[in-house]
């Protein structure tokens, strides 16, 4: 009866382990990181009238690109570190004639974010 509790017991923790209600000490956690990475500088070299083809040089790919919606790029990016500390960020770029002429979101040409310490 008793290995048969005990079993049990170490089977539960493990699920739990593995779903992150636990942490055991000296368990090593990774950072997950999604999107595309956006830095201030890459939103600073963004300027009104840019071609497509100059943005995506400067930004990268757009992480969604709409096909109902060609005019429109998002860009997503977020990071989960080890500690369980997670941050987001999001800019969009709006295009009319293929032209730059919107850059909404966390970021904006010569504003610097607040400082994450």
């Amino acid at each position: 009866m008793l290995s048969r509790l005990t079993a049990t017991l170490l089977l539960a923790m493990t699920f739990a382990t593995g779903c992150g209600y636990f942490q055991f000490p000296g368990i090593h956690r990774v950072e997950v990181q999604q999107g595309n990475i956006i830095t201030q500088d890459m939103v600073d070299q963004l300027r009104p009238g840019m071609t497509k083809s100059q943005v995506r040089y400067i930004m990268g790919t757009p992480l969604l690109a709409d096909s109902f919606h060609q005019n429109r790029w998002d860009y997503y990016y977020s990071i989960k570190k080890a500690d369980g500390k997670e941050t987001q960020e999001q800019v969009t770029l709006l295009f009319s004639d293929d032209r730059l002429t919107t850059i909404r979101g966390d970021r904006a040409p010569g504003v610097s974010p607040p400082d994450e310490t």
